[in-house]
C-alpha cells in the first residue's frame, strides 16, 4: 500500500508482478482515471452499457438481483470525459495475439462514433494493449480509420502499432497515462 501525504487516497501496489498478471486493460484505465479525478487533473469515466431490466429477484433491497436483462442499443465507446476544456472519447481493446489486433474486436458503430467525435472537434482515440508483450499503445482515431480504408486483411498487424502509435509506459500510479499523449496533441505537437 502506498500512503500519500494528503491522506486522500492510496493505491494498492502489493503483489503486482513485473508482468502484472491478472490485470486487465480496463482495470488499469479505471485506476488511472480514478487517479486523474482524485488529483483534479481530468474527469473521464467508463460509460455504462445501456440495458433494459426485465426481471429482478427482489427478496430485499440488500439481496436484489437482476435475473434477466437485455442490451437496449449498441454502446458507442468505452470512455468519455473532459480534459483541459476538450471532449475526450476513446475505446479500449486488449488482444492476446502476438501478431495483430483482429478487426472483429471493434464494431462498425464504434468506428462511426469515433469518426463523428473527430469531425466535431473532440479528441478520439483507441488504447490498444498487446498483452503478450505487455505493451499499451495510444492510437489516434483518425489515423486508425485511415489505416482501415487501405487495409485488405481482417486485422491490423502488431508492427503497425509499434511503428506508428505511441507506446504508453506503465507505472504503479498512472498505469495507462494516456493524458501525457493528449497533452502533446492539445499543445499542437506531433507524437
Amino acid at each position: 500500500m502506498v500512503g500519500y501525504p494528503n491522506k486522500k487516497s492510496s493505491y494498492e501496489t502489493k503483489g503486482i508482478s513485473a508482468a502484472r498478471r491478472g490485470m486487465t486493460l480496463e482495470h488499469d484505465i479505471n485506476d488511472t482515471n480514478k487517479y486523474y479525478l482524485d488529483t483534479d487533473r481530468a474527469a473521464i469515466y467508463k460509460k455504462p452499457t445501456p440495458i433494459t431490466i426485465v426481471n429482478v429477484d427482489y427478496k430485499s433491497r440488500e439481496t436484489a438481483k437482476i435475473t434477466e436483462a437485455y442490451f437496449q442499443v449498441p454502446s458507442t465507446t468505452d470512455y468519455n470525459g473532459v480534459y483541459r476544456g476538450k471532449y475526450i472519447d476513446f475505446e479500449a481493446k486488449e488482444t492476446h495475439s502476438r501478431t495483430s489486433m483482429p478487426l472483429s474486436m471493434i464494431h462498425p458503430h464504434q468506428l462511426t462514433h469515433l469518426a463523428k467525435v473527430v469531425k466535431y472537434g473532440g479528441i478520439a482515440f483507441l488504447i490498444v494493449r498487446f498483452a503478450v508483450y505487455d505493451e499499451t499503445y495510444y492510437v489516434p482515431a483518425e489515423m486508425f480509420l485511415n489505416k482501415l480504408k487501405e487495409l485488405k486483411a481482417r486485422s491490423v498487424k502488431y508492427e503497425w502499432f509499434k511503428e506508428n502509435c505511441v507506446l504508453i509506459p506503465y507505472n504503479f500510479v498512472t498505469k495507462v497515462n494516456y493524458l501525457n499523449v493528449v497533452d502533446t496533441i492539445i499543445d499542437g505537437g506531433d507524437f
